[in-house]
């Protein structure tokens, strides 16, 4: 078992930063990921048969944090699945040989975000993937969703995916957006935050009006149906301030091979729910989230998050928020003065400022809105590792449960291999609009495996005639 003075579970640029600063300080740093090289989602690397892809600034700049991370005294482990935590920061990981154990003195846990769809009919079909999946699918596999996709949803990420199907040679039927474009004006003063990043906003937009993409705002899909020769219909009308259907005829088809679809995202708190440190809830800021200070302290002593699994406010704030807390490590492990602290992250605190101000104008735009849980059909699946239906947790609600988890309890939502990531806050917001308090609702409780896990694989080769068995109880 390995005992680094600090474990940071994540590789994307909060926990490149993270691991970087800490060491930097002399202190002992293992980097743990289950991907098989560092960048996260928005760095992605791509694998190394493909190797001549063309140098995106995303690209860019993730070559340039893997070589950073090289030339570091850093531990790294990619291909390890990090499987559980427990009190006193024993960490457990899955990987390619078995598994691994560490116990550290400190953790960062900078897991990022994960999806959010809201359940619309047809949403399970083949066929229909999440803005993020379609990235996954670009990136690291040079693959289109399909050859004709509409990409449908709110927030950057539209934008983003679409000019990337462009990219790549696809079609995009069109960009289909819930938030006006008003939503995005009155986001103007922080986007002058990042004027960089605000400039590459506007290259997508030209990029797509120069190759005859409809941009269509205010609007969202209604349903997806499969055809006969195996494409999608998918079916778009307008929607109100508060992402609530317009009943007034106006619905659009769009004949595709593909959808790509999401509403936002979430942050991913799967290790601070488990180790049961305090967590509020911020909708700005992608729903549950730890409770931390400006450095990523949690309630729990030495247990840092940092990043979007610490709030949704994009890669630019996740590098500069990852070194904080990768500093903070050191202060509080005593591998760095505290006046030398101060002055170091003196200097970082006004660009993480101003990348954190940018990227919650963009996170505000994928929030979710009252009207996108009042437009899910009662007979639409919300828990499809469970196939339970809006109409299952309705009638649960009215039997009188109250919370996350007794809506868990009683109907299996959240109970599959997804663990709730993709219902949870759905569940959540059901429960709201009922009129229930959303501190009162709270989250599904953290729980362990993270992911599901081939038991073989986790126990070894073991002969029943090797185990040691207790001695029989006394008759």
């Amino acid at each position: 078992m390995g005992s680094p003075d600090l474990l940071v579970i994540g590789a994307g640029p909060a926990g490149i930063e993270a691991a970087l600063a800490a060491a930097s300080c002399g202190l002992a740093v293992t980097l743990v990921d289950e991907a098989p090289a560092a960048g996260g989602q928005v760095y992605r690397a791509p694998p190394a048969a493909f190797s001549g892809g063309s140098a995106s600034p995303e690209r860019k700049t993730g070559d340039a944090l893997r070589a950073r991370l090289a030339a570091s005294p850093v531990t790294v482990v990619f291909d390890h699945m990090v499987w559980s935590i427990s009190p006193g920061f024993r960490v457990d990981a899955l990987g390619p040989d078995g598994p691994r154990s560490w116990r550290a003195r400190a953790v960062v846990t900078a897991t990022g975000a994960q999806e959010r769809v809201v359940p619309f009919p047809g949403w399970t079909l083949p066929g229909v993937t999440g803005l993020a999946g379609a990235t996954i699918l670009l990136k690291s596999q040079g693959m289109l969703p399909g050859r004709r996709t509409l990409v449908a949803g709110c927030g950057p990420l539209l934008l983003a995916v679409a000019v990337a199907i462009l990219k790549a040679g696809g079609e995009v039927a069109a960009v289909v957006d819930l938030s006006s474009r008003r939503d995005w004006l009155s986001r103007g003063p922080a986007l002058l935050a990042r004027p960089d990043l605000a400039a590459r906003g506007t290259a997508w937009v030209s990029r797509l009006m120069a190759a005859g993409v409809p941009l269509l705002t205010r609007q969202g899909v209604r349903r997806a149906e499969a055809l006969p020769d195996g494409r999608l219909d998918v079916v778009i009308g307008p929607v109100d301030a508060a992402r609530r259907p317009i009943a007034d005829g106006r619905e659009r088809h769009f004949t595709v091979d593909a959808a790509a679809v999401g509403h936002g995202l979430t942050p991913s708190t799967d290790v601070t729910r488990l180790l049961r440190a305090e967590h509020l809830f911020d909708d700005a800021r992608g729903g549950w989230l730890p409770l931390t200070d400006a450095e990523g302290r949690t309630s729990i002593p030495l247990l840092f998050a940092t990043g979007d699994g610490a709030g949704l406010a994009g890669a630019a704030a996740a590098a500069t928020d990852g070194r904080l807390a990768g500093l903070a490590v050191a202060r509080d492990l005593g591998a760095l003065p505290a006046s030398e602290h101060q002055r170091i992250s003196a200097k970082l605190k006004p660009a993480a400022a101003r990348a954190r101000r940018f990227g919650r104008a963009m996170a505000s735009l994928m929030a979710l809105r009252p009207g996108q849980i009042d437009a899910i059909p009662p007979d639409a699946i919300v828990c499809r590792c469970e196939d339970v239906t809006r109409a299952e947790i309705e009638a649960a609600m009215r039997e009188g449960s109250a919370t996350a988890n007794q809506v868990k309890a009683w109907t299996r939502c959240g109970m599959g291999p997804c663990q709730g990531r993709i219902c949870g806050d759905i569940v959540g917001a059901l429960l709201v609009r009922a009129g229930a308090a959303r501190d009162t609702v709270g989250n599904f409780t953290g729980r362990s495996p993270f992911r599901p896990l081939p038991l073989d694989q986790l126990t070894g080769n073991v002969a029943y005639a090797d185990l040691i068995l207790p001695p029989p109880a006394p008759l």
